[in-house]
C-alpha cells in the first residue's frame, strides 16, 4: 500500500469539496477500497474520512417509503424492521452478500460504488482497461468464467460484484446525491451504474465533487418477493447468476413483476420488457421460457463463461415457478 494523506471531513460540503480534488475517494466502511489500495489496484493520495457524517439514519418518509442514509451499514439495513417485512428482498440480498464482520462494517454507499471483482482488474500484471485505460482487456480472451455476458464492449466484461444494488433494482429504488455547493439531485439505481462501453473505467454517474446522501426506496407494493443466488460455493462467493424478484398475483395471473439480475452485467441488469411480458399472464413453463429469451437475446459470450446462457434460464424460470406457484 501506497503512502496517502487522511482528511476526516467536517461536514456533507466540506466532503464534497474534499472529493472533488484529483486522485482523492471518500472512505466510510473501506471493505472493498482498502482491498483495492493493498494491492495497488487504487492508489489515492488523498482519503476523505466520511464515516462520522450524520448520514446512518434509516426513516419512513411521509409517503409510506423508506430512506437508507449513506453511512448505514449493512447490517442495520438487513435487520431493521421494516425493511424485512416490507422489503424482504432487499434484506435477503444484503444476507447473501458477504460475512457478518464485512457487513458490519460496509455502508449502503460503499456497497453501490464497489468495484469489479474481475481477476485482471486486481491484478495489475495483467492489462486492463478499467485499471489502465488502453491496456486491452485480458479477460476477453483469458478467463471469462466470472464475467460479463449482457451489455458488455470490446473493452470490458466484467461484472458489477454486488447483491444489494439488484436488490434495489428491482425495487426501483432511488440513489440520493448532493455536491460541494449544496446541490442534489436523485438518480435511479437502475441508472447509476455504467455499462462499460468505450469508458470501462467509469463505474457509475457520480462525478468528481459528488457524494451519495442517501437511498429512497418506494411505498411498499407487498406480493412475493425473492432472492435467488447461483454461486460456486454455498458460503460467500460472488454470483455467476442472481435474481431479484417482485411478483404479485391477481386471480391467477401476474399482476405485476419486476426482476433484475447480477452476475450478468457490468451492473445490475434490469429489462422492462420481461416485467410488460409477464403481466397479465398466466404462470407457465412456456411463458418463463419466453422471459428467458427476452433477456438473454443480446448475451455475447465468450468462451469460459458460455454456460451462464442456460444457468441464467434456469434460475430464472425457477424463481418465477417459486414466485407465481406454479411447477417448474
Amino acid at each position: 500500500m501506497r503512502p496517502f494523506d487522511y482528511q476526516p471531513a467536517r461536514r456533507l460540503e466540506h466532503a464534497a469539496q474534499l472529493c472533488g480534488e484529483e486522485n482523492t475517494r471518500a472512505l466510510a466502511g473501506g471493505t472493498n477500497l482498502i482491498d483495492l489500495m493493498k494491492l495497488q489496484v487504487e492508489t489515492p493520495r488523498t482519503l476523505v474520512g466520511i464515516e462520522r457524517l450524520p448520514m446512518a439514519e434509516i426513516e419512513d418518509l411521509p409517503n409510506g417509503g423508506l430512506r437508507i442514509g449513506a453511512n448505514a451499514t449493512n447490517t442495520a439495513v438487513a435487520v431493521h424492521p421494516r425493511i424485512r417485512a416490507d422489503y424482504p428482498v432487499l434484506s435477503r440480498a444484503i444476507l447473501a452478500g458477504a460475512t457478518q464482520q464485512l457487513r458490519n462494517k460496509a455502508t449502503t454507499a460503499g456497497n453501490l460504488c464497489q468495484r469489479t471483482r474481475c481477476y485482471y482488474f486486481t491484478n495489475v500484471d495483467q492489462p486492463c482497461n478499467k485499471r489502465e485505460p488502453g491496456s486491452g482487456c485480458g479477460a476477453i480472451d483469458g478467463i471469462s468464467r466470472n464475467h460479463a455476458i449482457l451489455g458488455t464492449s470490446d473493452r470490458c466484461i466484467a461484472t458489477y460484484p454486488g447483491d444489494m444494488a439488484v436488490a434495489m433494482a428491482a425495487l426501483n429504488a432511488m440513489v440520493e446525491i448532493a455536491n460541494a455547493e449544496g446541490e442534489r439531485k436523485v438518480i435511479p439505481v437502475r441508472d447509476f451504474h455504467r455499462l462499460p462501453s468505450d469508458t470501462p473505467w467509469r463505474d457509475n454517474k457520480l462525478s468528481p465533487g459528488e457524494i451519495i446522501t442517501g437511498v429512497t426506496l418506494p411505498p411498499p407494493t407487498g406480493g412475493t418477493q425473492l432472492y435467488r443466488k447461483v454461486r460456486e460455493r454455498s458460503s460467500y462467493a460472488f454470483a455467476l447468476v442472481s435474481v431479484a424478484a417482485i411478483v404479485t398475483m391477481e386471480n391467477g395471473k401476474i399482476g405485476r413483476a419486476e426482476l433484475a439480475f447480477g452476475g450478468l452485467a457490468h451492473k445490475p441488469w434490469h429489462d422492462p420488457r420481461i416485467g410488460q411480458l409477464l403481466t397479465g399472464q398466466a404462470p407457465a413453463a412456456s411463458l418463463f421460457d419466453e422471459a428467458a429469451h427476452l433477456l438473454l437475446e443480446d448475451a455475447r459470450t465468450h468462451g469460459g463463461n458460455d454456460f451462464k446462457i442456460k444457468l441464467a434460464r434456469r434460475t430464472l424460470a425457477a424463481v418465477l415457478a417459486e414466485a407465481t406457484g406454479a411447477e417448474e
